[in-house]
């Protein structure tokens, strides 16, 4: 299972959406990373491959940023922590 990620401007905590192929989660990394690059707002809505009925709509010019990980049994390989709070930091120092 893939787990996507999505940081939003203003908002402490991510959303997160799975996937069970890397393809998948690839392409949706991929069309999350597009419509930031875009700079155009626009409505994206994603759902959820693993909670069937899990959907998240956003608009792309709140999201700061966004990250993929492969979930292995109870958790998250390769998944840093505070990758928030590390963005933040960043942030504030440009």
């Amino acid at each position: 299972m893939y787990t996507i990620d999505i940081m939003l401007r203003n908002t402490p905590l991510s959303l997160s959406i799975q996937r069970k192929e890397s393809a998948e989660a690839e392409a949706t990394y991929r069309q999350i990373s597009d419509a930031i690059q875009s700079g155009m707002p626009k409505v994206l809505e994603l759902a959820c491959d693993k909670d069937e009925g899990k959907k998240i709509t956003v608009i792309t010019s709140e999201i700061v940023g966004s990250q993929i990980s492969q979930k292995a049994g109870g958790s998250a390989a390769g998944r840093s922590t505070g990758f928030f709070g590390q963005l933040a930091a960043q942030m504030e120092n440009e």
